[in-house]
């Protein structure tokens, strides 16, 4: 039996066909494979150093707190150390200072202020004990001076932070910080001679700073921490951290061998890593890591923090697209077999075409015309492809917005939508450049919510932050375009005021929020009556740096709520009518 040659170009047709498809379908798959791969690698890195960023901004608030508990010490203690009441009265309001931060940090395990006399006997102390906060007193003071943090600290100049190595708290007595990872923050007091006689401590649940940190982070995301040896203090498998408290070294390059490139001074700062998949009990992982610097005063001098994903996650994606491919192989394979004698002469351009397509959709992510409007099998093809390549945009699309996500979590404030700490502070320290240039003054205004606590345990903190919502529409409605209104935490907000004209500007804004604050509030079928204390600094007035005008609005508030609240302070004479 001859066969004509009509067969067998249709035949020779079919299998060209087939290996095309084939070759494109599997070329597309590869390629596609290995763009989500670098796209997820990119992404994760975004991740991990803004989760980085985010643990030294976290950080910074810690010394921040420290520095303020020392600030308050050094001014409240030792003017009333010169009897037994006084010294009575003083270390009182320094343990409800004490009480009310670890009630706003769930991350603060214990504060305390040690002195240097007494082998470095506790003064006030206040503990995490459950759900409980206790303040430890009398014969339960126990005397430190024989820890690192204790006599290193007496070492330093004030304002200066130490922060400890992390470690698991074996201290006797330390309640719900006992057996925790935890890093000390400490700061030294100095009395008017400038003699250190006392520190301020401040213990951190590391567990609870990254549960508090990754909880925006998608589920998926495995969080990594070794100080600067390797040693894992954090993963996934709680049972590797801390392998040095155990008698055992656990490395963090053992798992990740490209880490060890960042524990050299001179290397790159950030990598990405695979680890590809042992046995079905140890998946393959696609992970990126960073290197933190720490304090020049701390022992740890860095840590590397990592994130890593499943790589089975990344590739779900691919092994849909290989499934879609191998469908359009196989339709298109059975349609070339018929129909190949009779459209060879027209399925060469037009599969020449389509294979270039998929190259520089796979080459350049760029879409370009298919014949889709044909209503035979090529035109089939290219309606798959079209939709593949829909498929895979889509996909890069959403990796894309989950990075953007990502960075607007990292400088907002996720109840009220207001710029968070970081980015009041960025802008502060921009717009003083701009007056130092302009000659022109600024203001920050510190506005603290007047028995918020109260209104909290009283309503509930479902309504307490229906409140914190409010308060920020009012700030925002009440004040310019150009003004950055921000949530430091808690119940403090900051208003900076870039661009002032008139400092009678300033004073008509003070008028209106106080105003507006004498309004109730009608929140979730109650009516809430909420008052604020508010204070102002003006540069070059009060200051001519961050600090400065932060300390001297923070002190401007408190003089309003000791002149009575619910009123505030623009200078030392200015008070509403």
């Amino acid at each position: 039996m001859r066969f004509g040659i009509a067969f067998k170009l249709g035949c020779l047709l079919a299998l060209f066909g087939v290996l095309v498809t084939g070759l494109t379908g599997y070329y597309s798959y590869v390629s596609s494979r290995d763009m989500l791969l670098k796209a997820a690698e990119r992404d994760l890195l975004t991740a991990t150093q803004v989760l980085g960023r985010n643990l030294r901004s976290s950080v910074e608030a810690i010394a921040v707190d420290a520095r303020l508990l020392a600030d308050v010490a050094d001014a409240r203690t030792l003017p009333l150390a010169v009897d037994e009441a006084g010294r009575e009265q003083a270390e009182d309001h320094l343990a409800e200072l004490f009480r009310a931060l670890l009630a706003v940090h769930p991350e603060y395990m214990q504060i305390r202020l040690i002195s240097a006399a007494g082998h470095g006997l506790e003064q006030v102390r206040m503990d995490r004990d459950g759900d409980n906060l206790l303040r430890v007193s009398g014969s339960d003071l126990q005397e430190k001076g024989h820890y690192a943090y204790v006599f290193d600290t007496l070492r330093m100049r004030p304002g200066e932070i130490r922060l400890s190595p992390i470690v698991i708290n074996h201290e006797q007595g330390a309640h719900s910080g006992l057996g925790k990872p935890t890093l000390h923050v400490s700061t030294p007091l100095a009395n008017e001679q400038g003699v250190i006689f006392a520190l301020i401590v401040i213990n951190i649940d590391l567990d609870q700073l990254f549960a508090t940190l990754k909880s925006d982070l998608p589920g998926y995301y495995q969080v990594y921490l070794s100080n600067r040896w390797g040693d894992l203090l954090i993963h996934p498998d709680h049972r590797r951290t801390f392998g040095f408290d155990q008698g055992r070294r656990l490395f963090i390059q053992d798992e990740f061998p490209h880490v060890a490139e960042l524990f050299d001074d001179s290397a790159e700062e950030s990598l990405v890593s695979r680890r590809p998949a042992a046995d079905d009990q140890q998946q393959g992982l696609v992970a990126a890591f960073v290197r933190l610097d720490v304090s020049a005063r701390s022992q740890e001098r860095f840590v590397i923090l990592g994130l890593a994903q499943p790589e089975r996650h990344v590739l779900n994606a691919a092994t849909r697209l290989g499934e879609r491919i191998a469908q359009i192989v196989v339709l298109f394979s059975l349609a070339a077999l018929a129909l190949a004698i009779i459209a060879s002469r027209a399925l060469t351009r037009p599969l020449k075409d389509m294979t270039d397509a998929v190259q520089l959709f796979a080459r350049e992510r760029r879409v370009s015309p298919l014949p889709e409007r044909r209503e035979d099998e090529l035109g089939l093809l290219a309606r798959s492809f079209a939709r593949l390549q829909e498929e895979i945009l889509r996909q890069l699309d959403e990796l894309h917005s989950g990075r953007h996500a990502l960075e607007h979590l990292a400088r907002h404030d996720p109840l009220t939508g207001l710029p968070n700490r970081r980015v009041f502070f960025e802008r502060l320290d921009h717009a003083l450049a701009n007056s130092r240039r302009s000659g022109k003054p600024l203001a920050v205004l510190f506005v603290d919510l007047d028995h918020f606590k109260q209104l909290n345990d009283t309503l509930g903190h479902a309504l307490g932050d229906h409140v914190l919502q409010a308060v920020a529409n009012l700030l925002r409605s009440a004040t310019r375009e150009s003004d950055t209104v921000a949530r430091l935490g808690g119940d403090e907000f900051v208003i900076l005021f870039e661009v002032v004209e008139d400092t009678q500007q300033v004073l008509s804004i003070l008028h209106k929020l106080h105003d507006r604050f004498q309004l109730s509030m009608l929140l979730d079928g109650h009516e809430v009556q909420v008052h604020a204390s508010m204070g102002v600094s003006l540069f070059p007035r009060d200051g001519d740096d961050i600090q400065a005008l932060v300390q001297q609005a923070d002190r401007a508030m408190y003089r309003a709520k000791s002149a009575g609240r619910n009123t505030f302070t623009f200078d030392a004479q200015d008070a509403p009518d």
